[in-house]
Parts: structure tokens; sequence; C-alpha cells
């Protein structure tokens, strides 16, 4: 193999793939990325079994060839050339290395053949739909912070991607809080399987879709997903289990309504909960009168409480919220006032931007 590549495009095309490679590998194989060079183009690919992603940018070939360098050594060198370098990377007839030269550099790295490089094959995808990059990153935004960090929940680990009533819908939960949010669904998707994107997934998706300016394809069956966007392709496995009725929920008979103004609401939380403890970080909520009181009592560092002017009109209300929780799906709200929902202290509340969003988010509360 011998080919010349520009410093810009072979740093970007490393620093999508070397994210999928984890730093501590028992196989030796997962360190590294694989270096297909052919027909003008260099495709560098990764994977750690569960997402394999492959980008192709274009390459002056002088001579075809295939090996594996290890990914993140790599992607230390090429980002520290010089801005602007040509890079060359040649296989010649030294067995087990790939010389790398830019300028006045040169180093010689370690390498694997290509086949020992495991390959995620997609098998057959049931649905192919083409979907505007701005939707996908709505959904995934939306949605990411409520994904489960719990592994014995697996089926919690990631988000789960449906349709319903002409609506791609993403859905995520820890158990303690939920996110919903819904675009329309892209024509090719009716029929999908409802299918739960792995929680790393989710982010690489995130980071792709968030530099793609127009569509992407995807491509789906019950067992894995392919994204493809540009010159780029990341396949990976999907959670193989049961993601619950999340409808059951979203409580339907929330009649007391609270309208906030979002930033100040925001900035209430944050402050009285510098006082609470980190285990708990309960903050409590006494509504009454057009009024909201938000209090913290923490014995080991003092207490805390704040009054805010709010548009309520049913009856008194004492509730209590984990403060971060609430302040992560504040977060996600865009409009200037915040809608919530309430019933009783011991049911779940409803948080929205307005009446009929196209994203909602549900908060278990805390006693306090």
């Amino acid at each position: 193999m011998k080919v010349t590549v520009e410093q810009a495009a072979l740093l970007k095309a490393l620093g999508h793939v070397h994210r999928v490679v984890e730093r501590r590998n028992t196989i030796p194989i997962l360190a590294n990325v694989l270096l297909r060079a052919s027909g003008g183009q260099l495709a560098l690919k990764a994977t750690d079994l569960d997402i394999d992603i492959v980008e192709t940018i274009p390459a002056d070939i002088a001579q075809d060839g295939t090996t594996s360098v290890p990914a993140h050594v790599l992607y230390d060198i090429v980002r520290k050339l010089s801005d602007g370098a040509q890079v060359s990377l040649e296989q010649d007839g030294q067995v087990g290395q790939v010389t790398l030269r830019s300028g006045r550099s040169r180093f010689s790295l370690q390498t694997l053949p290509e086949s020992d490089f495991p390959d995620l094959a997609p098998g057959e995808m049931s649905h192919r739909f083409d979907v505007a990059a701005a939707d996908l990153r709505l959904l995934i935004e939306k949605t990411q912070f409520a994904i489960s960090t719990e592994e014995t929940r697996y089926y919690l680990n990631g988000i789960y991607l449906h349709v319903l009533d002409g609506k791609l819908r993403a859905v995520a939960t820890d158990g303690h809080r939920l996110a919903l949010a819904d675009v329309a669904a892209p024509a090719g998707a009716s029929g999908m399987p409802g299918i739960i994107v792995p929680r790393k997934t989710v982010s690489e998706l995130l980071k792709l879709v968030s530099e793609a300016n127009d569509t992407v394809m995807v491509e789906l069956s019950s067992v894995k997903i392919r994204i493809s966007t540009g010159a780029i392709v990341l396949t990976s496995k999907l959670i193989d289990g049961t993601f619950p009725d999340y409808q059951r929920v979203i409580p339907q008979r929330n009649d007391k309504l609270m309208i906030v103004e979002r930033d100040e609401f925001a900035r209430s939380v944050d402050r009285v909960s510098t006082i609470s403890s980190e285990r708990g970080r309960a903050v409590k909520f006494a509504l009454g009168d057009g009024k909201l009181t938000l209090s913290v009592h923490n014995p080991d560092a003092g207490q805390a409480t704040e009054e805010l002017v709010v548009d309520y009109e049913s009856s008194p209300l004492e509730i209590g919220f984990n403060a971060r929780y609430l302040l992560d799906i504040v977060s996600q709200l865009e409009g200037d006032t915040a809608l919530v929902k309430l019933f009783d202290s011991g049911s779940p509340t409803l948080i929205q931007d307005r009446e009929g969003a196209a994203s909602l988010y549900v908060l278990m509360p805390m006693r306090v």
C-alpha cells in the first residue's frame, strides 16, 4: 500500500472513526483502524464489535492495499502534524509495519493483517428511509439525557425509536424521568419494528448528524441499524430487549396547571439546590395563590428558600423533585415559559413547552 492524503481530511475522518475504538482492549485488532486504499479513495474503518463505522476520503494512491494500525496512536500523530500538510502512508516489504511521512516527520507503526479485522455484517435490512438530519438530531437531543445508565436494566440503556400515528417517536427513561419527542414520520418508515438504539450508538449518531446539513439514510431490521451520511456509514447492533409500555407512565389526569417563566425558574431551582445534599438533591415546591415557593432543608448545610410568581389557580400543593433531573428537563425546553401539569404529591408530573408540544417530559416526585 502506498497512499498520500491531506492532513485535514485524514484528521477529520480519524476524528469520527477513532471514537468507536475502546482505549482498553483484550482483543488487539479492536484497537486498530483498518485502512483500505483503492480506486482513488482511502477507507477508514473501526469497530468495537457492537458498532462499526466506515468513512471514505479522496486520496492519491500509488499502490492499492489494506492494513490496520493502532487507531488512537494514528489519530494523535495526525492531530499534531502541521495544518495543510500532506501525509503519506506506505507499507513496503517490511512485514508488520506502516511508514507514515509528513514533511520532516517519519513514523513506523505496527500493523495487524486485514484478515484479523472483524466485519459487523448488517444482514438484511427490512426498512429503509431518508430522514432530515435536523429531525434525527432533535429526536436524540431531546431524549438522550434520560437514558438509563443502570446496566441491570439493559433494555433502558438506549433510545426507543418507533412509528406511532404518523410520527417517528423517540423515548428514553431511567425510571425517574421520561423524555419523549416526535417528528413527522418519513416515507418508508411506516411499519418499522420498534428498536432500542444503544447509548454509545446514540452518542456517535448525534455527533454525525450534527455535522450533516441535509438528509441521512436509515436502514434497519429488528437487530441492526445502519446510518449513512455523506461519506460515513455507521452500523450498530440494537439492544435485544423489550422497552416498557411507556404510555402507561404518561399522566392523563393532571389537572393542576402551573405556567412559569422558564429561565427564571431554572435559575431559582439551581440556586436553592446549592444547599441540597449531593445524594438526594431534593427541592420542595409549595404552590398556591399564584406563587411558587422553592425550599431546601439540609441538616448538614442549612436551608434555602426562594419565591416565584407563577400562573397557578388550582388548590395548594406541596411536592418534591430531584433538582438535577428537573434542570435537565427544563434545559430541553425552547419556549419562554414552561407548562407544568401536576396531580398530587405522589404522582408523576408532566412538563412541556406548551400544550400539544412535539416533546414532553415526565418526572417522578421525591419525598421531602
